[in-house]
């Protein structure tokens, strides 16, 4: 494994984060793709045997159950010192008024919650999932301040906004001296690069560190166009949403990945996962696990370097897309 400072920040966290969406209960959330708890126990022990301590997860992931996994694996296979765990709020956890959003009750309610559920006292990154249209950004910000200065997160980071909107959250935080925000955690992958535009070089100029999210759009940079579909594939609205609508300028994309991958006698998932390695400011590609195997495959990405020309000729097909994944 190798590992990366996040951003400007002094934490080393592994090259690969865990992603643990795909963790949960699937009778209780949107996502029927999930594993239960005895399945998703093996996965995150054997991501701690390969070397990676950085595991991502959030409240509304199976509405809590995501995160109660997560916390006992830990704490039954690591040293709590020794991992890095993320979290993130913004997403709906009851019907009701203050159920969800960035509002500084919601925020306070929701980081005692997550914690519980983790089985910590401190999250190590904490992450709000989404902008919201409807609290100002100085509550929010202050309100993220003063968890950090009360011990329950080290860091906190943003993910999935209009580079303006991250822009303007910094500026916050620097005004008033608060704490800044460390990682952008964003929409990247081969087939959707909408935020090479703005975000990533924001990001550059401001020392964020990015861990992308859908590295491999939802697998479909994996595996022939044709191939036979899965259960995600097949019950996933929100993945069809971002992607089903380019389809056919997508496939000369997937195609390349494959060309690719011949050249250099390594699986699709290596290349796409090499592109965004080399990508500055990315620092820790978000990989959706739910096999062993896609942990072993995901970690031998690591080991390719792919040479200028062959970036480019993965780049070369790219047509713009719809902003997807900030509402």
């Amino acid at each position: 494994m190798e590992y990366a400072r996040l951003g400007n920040t002094g934490m080393q966290v592994s090259r690969l984060c865990l992603g643990c969406m795909g963790f949960g209960d699937a009778a209780n959330w949107v996502h029927k793709w999930v594993l239960n708890e005895q399945d998703s126990r093996p996965v995150i022990q054997k991501a701690l045997e390969m070397g990676i301590n950085f595991f991502d997860t959030a409240n509304v992931y199976s509405i809590g159950v995501s995160e109660e996994i997560l916390g006992r694996a830990l704490k039954d296979f690591a040293r709590r010192d020794e991992v890095i765990i993320a979290t993130k709020v913004h997403g709906r956890m009851r019907p009701g008024p203050n159920g969800g959003g960035l509002s500084r009750k919601a925020i306070l309610s929701e980081i005692d919650h997550s914690l519980r559920r983790l089985g910590t006292d401190y999250v190590d990154l904490y992450i709000i999932h989404r902008w919201d249209y409807e609290t100002p950004i100085e509550e929010t910000m202050e309100v993220l301040n003063d968890v950090v200065r009360a011990g329950k997160a080290r860091y906190i980071g943003a993910s999935a906004m209009f580079a303006w909107q991250f822009q303007r959250a910094l500026h916050v935080a620097e005004r008033h001296g608060w704490t800044r925000f460390v990682s952008m955690q964003d929409h990247l992958n081969l087939i959707y690069r909408e935020e090479e535009r703005e975000m990533l070089p924001l990001c550059r100029a401001e020392g964020i560190g990015v861990t992308p999210y859908s590295p491999l759009a939802s697998g479909r940079l994996t595996r022939d166009w044709s191939a036979e579909s899965t259960l995600r594939s097949e019950t996933d609205q929100i993945a069809k949403s971002k992607y089903d609508s380019t389809a056919e300028t997508d496939r000369r994309v997937v195609e390349r990945v494959a060309e690719v991958a011949r050249k250099y006698g390594a699986s699709r998932t290596h290349i796409a996962l090499a592109w965004l390695l080399q990508k500055d400011p990315v620092t820790a590609p978000i990989i959706g696990a739910t096999k062993i195997a896609h942990l072993e495959d995901a970690v031998g990405a690591l080991a390719v370097r792919l040479a200028p020309e062959d970036v480019a000729y993965l780049e070369e097909p790219y047509v713009p897309h719809r902003i997807v994944g900030h509402q």
